[in-house]
């Protein structure tokens, strides 16, 4: 292997090139205690921030009551608390997404964290409105460079036989904390349990306390070694990925482990320029850049207008009480958890395609008839939970491809930067703008105006299926490096005769 990079690997090279098989090394290696710990180390934070989101939508109720110790209102929790989550997402993840790729995965990725737990911190000891409105738009913005940074280390560290499957699974772990939040929310309101103005808070408080943990773990996940081969430091990579294997080899019972499949040229450099990347995205891959943002702004539209406002749903039109809004949403967010769950190896086994476009639009259908049922009065507060347990057990498998689909489909050196631009625009689009549209159409108490919002939310996820269906790429099982060619890529030196 040659290579231009320092003798001890620790400052990265300005020039020069290094061939290596540390890419397809890591593809081949079998599933081992080593990738437990990052699936640990990283997926675990989307449990924190299903907590702690589903908490803010199930506490609405209870913060516009007389006593919650904040002046505001139901409607503005879910509209502008939640618009403003949104923009701290959106900008959180463009600006961590440029320093991901610029500074690398394990600094960010540690950054993010410490940023997304200090401001739900203050989240907890709200006083006044703006207060409040102020830190939900810092804790987006924390967990939107988490999108960045955490998915693009994942899908650089995980073999590629499994990578799909992993993807969506930690990517729907959301789920798992939103079961929670809406669980603890039961508790945390019941005011024969807590004070009104201190339950809600101490929900926030737990979330902290459990980030703090996630935080200690997330410490032992290694920088990816693709980042260190483009940035000059192919020796810190060479000496990670062979702890690695030998660290498996043992674990196996000595079993060695097969060769890997080819080497691929690099040549260094310290960082991409927007331009670049600009010209990357949308010049040499437009199709792919339609099919991202088609992707996200379905599945932003979905989530961010009307899942969060279930609990809302639910108190306006079928008067149920705020404290027991969290046992109907744990049910909705089991059924999100299981779709990722139950469909996750399909998208590495039976393809990205056909699983992409088919969980869009099986979703999209089947909320056009919730929608239609709703609209006619035919449900109850359970039977509306049902349905959206259904709709979501698709949607939810589909929202992960989202993240999937930006993170493998383009060049390594673009990938945070891809992430965050497509979960930014996408997010934007249905993020910001659903919740506000909808959480009008919801406090209007007009049954037609809760049924219009479900409709738009169907059919920006079949058309977002549509385009799956023709543009889709066939990524499973596949290295990363083959999808999409890294811009580094360079061909051997050929040797002097």
């Amino acid at each position: 292997m040659a290579s231009a990079s320092s003798p001890n690997g620790s400052a990265p090279a300005t020039t020069g090139t290094v061939t290596t098989a540390v890419p397809a090394r890591l593809d081949r290696l079998p599933w081992s205690r080593w990738h437990w710990m990052i699936v640990i180390g990283l997926g675990t934070v989307w449990i924190l921030d299903g907590l702690e989101v589903t908490i803010v939508g199930n506490v609405a109720g209870r913060l516009a009551e007389e006593g919650s110790g904040l002046d505001i209102t139901a409607a503005q929790v879910t509209g502008i608390a939640a618009a403003l989550y949104v923009a701290g997402a959106c900008s959180g993840a463009l600006f961590f997404g440029w320093l991901t790729d610029r500074y690398g995965r394990k600094k960010l990725f540690m950054v993010t964290l410490v940023v997304y737990l200090g401001a739900t911190a203050m989240t907890a000891l709200s006083f006044e409105s703006w207060w409040f409105f102020l830190f939900r738009f810092l804790t987006g913005f924390g967990i939107g460079g988490e999108y960045a940074a955490i998915n693009s280390a994942i899908d650089e560290l995980i073999p590629s036989l499994y990578r799909g499957r992993v993807d969506l699974i930690i990517n729907g772990s959301y789920w798992l904390g939103a079961i929670g939040g809406a669980l603890l929310s039961v508790v945390m309101l019941d005011t024969d349990v807590f004070p009104q103005n201190l339950g809600w808070r101490l929900s926030f408080a737990l979330g902290v306390v459990l980030g703090l943990v996630i935080l200690l773990v997330r410490r032992h996940v290694p920088e990816s070694p693709r980042w260190q081969l483009i940035h000059g430091r192919d020796e810190d990579a060479e000496e990670l990925v062979s702890s690695v294997e030998r660290r498996i080899e043992e674990e196996k019972g000595g079993v060695r482990l097969p060769s890997p499949a080819g080497e691929i040229t690099i040549r260094q450099r310290k960082s991409i320029g927007f331009g670049l990347i600009a010209r990357t995205v949308f010049g040499r891959y437009p199709r792919r850049a339609v099919l991202g943002l088609s992707l996200f702004i379905g599945q932003a539209f979905l989530y961010n207008a009307i899942t969060f406002g279930f609990g809302t749903i639910l108190t306006t039109f079928f008067d149920v009480p705020t404290g027991r809004t969290g046992y109907y949403f744990a049910v909705i967010a089991a059924g999100n958890f299981l779709g990722p769950l139950l469909l996750g190896k399909l998208f590495d086994t039976v393809g990205r395609r056909i699983m992409i476009s088919s969980t869009y639009l099986l979703s999209g259908v089947l909320l056009f008839g919730t929608a239609w049922l709703f609209d006619r009065g035919s449900l109850t507060a359970t039977t509306m939970t049902v349905c959206w347990c259904v709709v979501l057990f698709f949607a939810s498998a589909g929202a992960s491809s989202a993240y999937l689909t930006v993170s493998e489909v383009f060049p390594m050196e673009t990938r945070a930067m891809a992430i965050a631009f497509f979960y930014a625009l996408g997010t934007a689009a249905g993020g910001i703008s659903g919740p506000l549209i909808f959480a009008d159409l919801t406090e209007s108490g007009v049954v037609g105006d809760t049924a219009l919002a479900f409709r738009i939310g169907a059919a920006l996820m079949c058309a977002a299926g549509l385009v799956a269906a023709f543009l889709a790429v066939k990524a499973e099982r596949r290295s990363l490096e083959d999808i999409a060619e890294p811009l580094s890529v360079a061909k051997p030196a050929a040797s002097s005769g």
